[in-house]
């Protein structure tokens, strides 16, 4: 049972890092209208560098992929790490309306990596 509730976490949020860094290419989810000042600005210039949206969204995929795999889960717990930071980050210091939904897929993540944490510690040694 244990094992199953693993999984379908894992594939929930794997999807939803997929279909958010396919975004980043396609385009196919609006941008809300109610955006706050702040947060258009930094979506702009986010969009204005030109290559940050691509890297992440590259990022969000292979992590996606990586973590609904149960051999390559550690590994991509790994790589949506930071994106997660940042997305935390991102809604404390920006907006915080989000945050709750953050603060969820947080949990689900650090969840994965304490399931994870023998593979994790020859990094450490």
């Amino acid at each position: 049972m244990k094992n199953k509730i693993i999984f379908v976490l894992s594939l929930l949020f794997g999807l939803m890092f997929i279909n958010a860094g396919l975004n980043k290419f396609f385009y196919y989810m609006p941008m809300p209208e109610n955006l706050p000042e702040k947060m258009q600005k930094a979506m702009n210039a986010f969009t204005e560098i030109g290559w940050i949206m691509p890297l992440v969204g590259a990022v969000e995929v292979l992590g996606g992929v990586l973590i609904i795999l149960p051999r390559f889960r550690a590994l991509g717990a790994l790589i949506i790490l930071p994106v997660m930071v940042g997305i935390v980050l991102t809604n404390i210091v920006q907006d915080t309306s989000g945050l709750p939904f953050a603060l969820v897929l947080s949990a689900i993540l650090i969840s994965i990596m304490h399931q994870n944490k023998e593979k994790y510690l020859p990094l450490l040694k």
